[in-house]
C-alpha cells in the first residue's frame, strides 16, 4: 500500500472521535474535481510523521495476529470438547461407567420414591372409602335411632296413658305375677300410683340352681359350677347391648373379663380400650359391671409399650396383647402393673400382613377358652391359612400348635371354645353366620352355618368367656354379648 494512502488511514484512525469535520469540492490546478474531507484530531495538533504510522500499522497487524491465535486456539478447544463430549455420550471415555452407575442409582431411587408415592395414594384412597362406607353406615344408624325416638316417644306415651287408668282404677286384675316367681323370692316393691313418674322396681331375690332357670326357660340345662361342661357350639342368641362408645375412638375396640379372675379381681371386673388411633396405652378398669355399663371406671393403666389391634385379653389376672408394629405378644400382671414375660410368635404376620377381613391391624389374636391361653394368626409358610397355637400363660412359650386350611382374611373373626376354633363370616353383614369350625382335637376342619347377627354392621372383636359361657364382640361403638349353647362332645 502506498505511504501517502497509510499516512492518509492512519490519519483517519488517529481522527476518529473528533469533535469537527470539514468535507470539499474543488478543481485542483488542473481542472479535475477534487474532494476533501477533513477531520480535526482530538488530542494531537498535527499528523504524526510517516514512521508513526508505520509502526501504529504494525501494531495493529500484531494485535491481529494475537487475536487470530487466540480464535484458531478457541477452535481448537471446542473441537476438544465436541469429541470429549462425543465420547462421553458413546461411553468411551474413562469414568463414564462410574458416572453412568451414579446416575442409574438416582434414577432407581426416584422410582422407589415414586412407588412410595403411589403407594400412599392408594392407602388414602382405600382410607377414604373406608371413611365414605363408615359414613353411609353413621347415617344409616342416624336414621334407625331416629325411628327409635320416635317409637320411644310413641310408647312413654302409650305408658302415661296406663298410668292413668292405672290411677283410675280402671288396669283388669287378670294377672297375678305372684303364680309366675320362681320359689323363694318375693316382691319387695310395687309401683307408686301417687305420681305421675316411673319409680324403679327392686326385688331381693333367693339363690335358685341355674339349671333350673336355663331348664324352665329352653329345655336346655347348664353345666354345674366349676365343670367344663365342653361341647360343640350349637346355637349363638341375639346380641344383648351392655355399653356404647362414647367418641369416635370408640368405633372399634376390645373390652373382657378375666375367666379365671385373681384377687383383687373379681368375675365382675371389667377392662376396656378403645383401639382406634395410634400409641394405645390406656385401659379403662371398671371394678363392678355397673360401673362399666354407666362408664366410670375406678382405674386406667397405662400401659409400658403400645398395643396394637383388638386381639386383646385377660386370663388369671393379666392383660396379654400384641406389641404395636410387632409380632411379639406381652403379658402385663394388671396388679403390679408390669411387664412379666414378652415372647415373639415365630414367622407372624404383623401390621395389615394377614389381618381379618375387616382390617385394622389383626394380624394377632389372643384367645381364651376352658383349657387355656391361645394364640390366633398366620405365616407365610402357610400363605394366609390360619394358624392356632397354644401359649404357656406364665411364659408365653408355643406348646402346641395347629396349620388349619382355613385362609385368615377371608374371615371376620375367630375364637375357641372347648379346643375348637370357630369363625364369623362377615363383619358388616346384619345375617352373619359361624362358617367353620376346626378341632385341635381330631385336625379336621368343617363347614357350619349357624345364625349370628351384627346388629350394628361392624364388628371388631369376637371373644369367648369360658366362665360366662357368653361371647363378647365390639359392634360399632357398642360392647355386646351373645348367650350361647354346646351340645355334648
Amino acid at each position: 500500500m502506498p505511504a501517502l494512502q497509510l499516512l492518509f488511514l492512519a490519519c483517519l484512525v488517529w481522527g476518529v472521535g473528533a469533535r469537527t469535520a470539514q468535507f470539499r469540492k474543488a478543481n485542483d490546478r488542473s481542472g479535475r474535481c477534487q474532494y476533501t474531507f477533513t477531520v480535526a484530531s482530538p488530542s494531537e495538533s498535527s499528523c504524526p510523521r510517516e514512521d508513526q504510522a508505520m509502526s501504529a500499522i504494525q501494531d495493529l497487524q500484531r494485535d491481529s495476529s494475537i487475536q487470530h491465535a487466540d480464535l484458531e486456539s478457541t477452535k481448537a478447544r471446542v473441537r476438544s470438547l465436541e469429541s470429549l463430549l462425543h465420547q462421553m455420550t458413546s461411553g468411551r471415555v474413562p469414568g463414564t461407567q462410574e458416572v453412568q452407575e451414579g446416575l442409574q442409582g438416582q434414577l432407581g431411587a426416584l422410582r422407589r420414591e415414586r412407588d412410595q408415592l403411589e403407594t400412599q395414594t392408594r392407602d388414602l384412597e382405600v382410607a377414604y372409602n373406608n371413611l365414605l362406607r363408615d359414613k353411609s353406615a353413621l347415617e344409616e344408624e342416624k336414621r334407625q335411632l331416629e325411628q327409635e325416638n320416635e317409637d320411644l316417644a310413641r310408647r312413654l306415651e302409650g305408658s302415661s296413658q296406663e298410668v292413668a287408668r292405672l290411677r283410675r282404677g280402671l288396669c283388669p286384675s287378670t294377672h297375678h305375677p305372684a303364680q309366675d316367681m320362681l320359689p323363694g323370692s318375693r316382691e319387695v316393691s310395687q309401683w307408686n300410683l301417687d305420681t305421675m313418674a316411673f319409680q324403679e322396681l327392686k326385688s331381693e331375690l333367693t339363690e335358685v340352681p341355674a339349671s333350673q332357670i336355663l331348664k324352665n326357660q329352653s329345655g336346655h340345662p347348664r353345666s354345674k359350677e366349676g365343670d367344663k361342661g365342653c361341647g360343640v357350639l350349637v346355637w349363638v342368641g341375639e346380641p344383648v347391648t351392655l355399653r356404647t362408645a362414647e367418641t369416635i375412638t370408640g368405633k372399634y375396640g376390645v373390652w373382657m373379663r378375666d375367666p379365671k379372675p385373681t384377687h383383687p379381681y373379681t368375675q365382675e371386673t371389667t377392662w376396656r380400650i378403645d383401639t382406634v388411633g395410634t400409641g394405645i396405652r390406656q385401659v379403662f378398669e371398671y371394678s363392678q359391671i355397673s360401673q362399666f355399663e354407666q362408664g366410670y371406671p375406678s382405674k386406667v393403666h397405662v400401659l409400658p409399650q403400645a398395643l396394637e389391634s383388638t386381639g386383646a385379653v385377660v386370663y388369671a389376672g393379666s392383660l396379654y396383647f400384641q406389641g404395636a408394629e410387632s409380632r411379639t405378644v406381652l403379658r402385663y400382671e394388671l396388679n403390679t402393673e408390669t411387664v412379666k414375660a414378652e415372647k415373639e410368635i415365630p414367622g407372624a404376620g404383623y401390621h395389615g400382613q394377614f389381618p381379618y377381613a375387616w382390617g385394622g391391624y389383626t394380624d394377632i389374636d389372643l384367645a381364651v377358652d376352658e383349657s387355656g391361653l391361645w394364640v390366633i394368626y398366620s405365616t407365610e409358610e402357610t400363605r394366609g391359612a390360619i394358624v392356632l397355637s397354644k401359649l404357656n400363660p406364665e411364659n408365653l412359650e408355643l406348646e402346641s400348635t395347629w396349620e388349619t386350611n382355613i385362609r385368615k382374611q377371608s374371615v371376620a373373626n375367630a375364637f375357641v371354645i372347648c379346643g375348637i376354633l370357630y369363625t364369623v363370616s362377615s363383619y358388616s353383614s346384619v345375617h352373619a353366620t359361624i362358617n367353620f369350625a376346626y378341632d385341635t382335637n381330631t385336625g379336621i376342619s368343617k363347614t357350619l352355618t349357624i345364625p349370628f347377627k351384627n346388629r350394628y354392621k361392624y364388628s371388631s372383636m369376637v371373644d369367648y368367656n369360658p366362665l360366662e359361657r357368653k361371647l363378647f364382640a365390639w359392634d360399632n361403638f357398642n360392647m355386646v354379648t351373645y348367650d350361647i349353647k354346646l351340645s355334648e362332645m
